[in-house]
């Protein structure tokens, strides 16, 4: 999600309170990257969710034409689903009291698969937990935090057809453990769409694969060392119709009067 301005914010009144902060690039904070490419290969790229994305595909293709298609696509899920963004969809229901607010029929798609992760997690996965989140200087939406003891508050969102709902006032949904994994989804879809077959997606370190590298093999994502001291790859993934996310303390991370957050 598109968080340049309140995150450099966020960064800034932690660094004035103390707080010492793991200096790492938005493409290292999300490890894996990929290894850097064969001749054999070639690449597109652009800008999303205050993040990069890249599409390698056999050097013979011609992917170019697919940037515009891919911008507009990732430009849409940011205005639907990002709680950075005053004007997104998301960010007017989390605004909003108890009742129900009608969304895209992407939102609305995106938020039921929240939904039913948490209920088949049995809550591990929380779409309600932004508030919890900005608690802690991570994120941007206000609300009502789960309390110890207290029933889920996921409980209290629902999805009916294109709308979404709340039973308690303060509840929000935070989309962001899933978005962008949906966007990586939508961007495979539509390199299928054109005919391609063999490629490698990353969207801000979340990757998928389809078929080979152009030598044969399988496609290589080399997995950052997440401790802060060290410095390379923990190891190599080959991915052959296959995704990744990872995640670590390296960037998104902070000390503050002893505490690592």
């Amino acid at each position: 999600m598109n968080a340049r301005h309140t995150y450099l914010t966020r960064r800034r009144v932690l660094a004035l309170s103390g707080a010492g902060l793991l200096a790492a690039t938005a493409a290292r904070a999300e490890a894996p990257a990929i290894l850097k490419s064969a001749p054999a290969t070639q690449q597109i790229t652009g800008k999303a969710f205050a993040t990069t994305w890249r599409v390698s595909v056999p050097d013979k293709a011609r992917p170019e034409a697919l940037s515009g298609d891919i911008e507009a696509l990732l430009s849409g899920i940011d205005r639907m689903m990002s709680p950075w963004r005053e004007d997104s969809e998301i960010t007017g229901f989390n605004r909003s009291g108890p009742g129900d607010r009608r969304v895209s029929a992407e939102t609305a798609f995106v938020a039921q698969s929240a939904l039913d992760i948490a209920r088949k997690s049995d809550g591990w996965f929380d779409p309600s937990v932004g508030p919890l989140v900005a608690r802690y200087g991570f994120g941007p939406i206000q609300g009502v935090a789960a309390e110890d003891g207290a029933p889920p508050l996921w409980h209290a969102l629902a999805v009916d057809g294109n709308r979404l709902g709340k039973t308690k006032a303060g509840v929000t949904m935070d989309l962001c453990g899933i978005a962008k994994g949906r966007a990586l989804d939508l961007m495979a879809n539509r390199l299928m769409d054109a005919g391609y077959s063999d490629f490698l997606i990353d969207l801000g370190g979340e990757l998928v694969a389809r078929g080979n590298h152009p030598a044969g093999r399988p496609w290589q994502v080399a997995v950052e060392d997440p401790r802060p001291e060290a410095n390379g790859g923990a190891g190599v993934l080959r991915l052959a119709d296959g995704a990744v996310a990872t995640s670590g303390l390296r960037a998104q991370s902070y000390a503050l009067s002893g505490h690592t957050y």
